[in-house]
C-alpha cells in the first residue's frame, strides 16, 4: 500500500478532504457496528438492527444507504410478503472489516488500561477543582 509523505503544510493535500470525509464515514460508531455484523454473514434488516442494538430504523437504513454507496455493502430484496431486504459485505465492505475486527481486538485487550487511566484522570481533575 502506498502512503503519501504528509505535505509541508498540514490541510494543502487536495486528497486530504477526501481522505477525511471517508474516515468519518467508517469510522461513525454504527458504521462500525454495521460492518461487523455483517463480517460473518449477510443479514436481513431487522436482525441487523436487534443485533446491533441501540440504532433506530431510520439511522440503520441512513447507515446501509450510505455504505451501498460507498460499494461497501450490497441490497438484494427477497420476493416475499412481506418483502424482506438481506445486506451483506462486497470484497471492498470484507477488507475493511479486517482491520476493524482487529481495533475492536486491540479494544478489548487494553480495555482494563484505558479505564484505569480514565478513572485516574477523573479523579485528579477533580482533585484539580477542588
Amino acid at each position: 500500500m502506498h502512503m503519501p509523505a504528509p505535505p509541508s503544510q498540514p490541510g494543502t493535500n487536495p486528497d486530504c478532504r477526501k481522505v477525511n470525509a471517508i474516515l468519518s464515514r467508517i469510522g461513525d460508531k454504527w458504521t462500525i457496528l454495521a460492518i461487523t455484523m455483517l463480517a460473518d454473514q449477510p443479514r436481513r434488516f431487522n436482525e441487523l438492527k436487534r443485533l446491533i442494538g441501540g440504532i433506530s430504523q431510520q439511522m440503520l437504513t441512513r447507515t446501509l444507504k450510505a455504505l451501498e454507496a460507498d460499494g461497501m455493502v450490497t441490497r438484494k430484496v427477497h420476493a416475499t410478503v412481506p418483502p424482506q431486504v438481506e445486506y451483506g459485505l462486497t470484497d471492498l465492505g470484507s477488507s475493511l472489516a479486517a482491520p476493524i475486527m482487529q481495533l475492536a481486538t486491540w479494544v478489548l485487550d487494553h480495555l482494563d488500561e484505558i479505564e484505569t487511566h480514565r478513572a485516574l484522570h477523573a479523579q485528579e481533575t477533580k482533585q484539580l477543582r477542588k
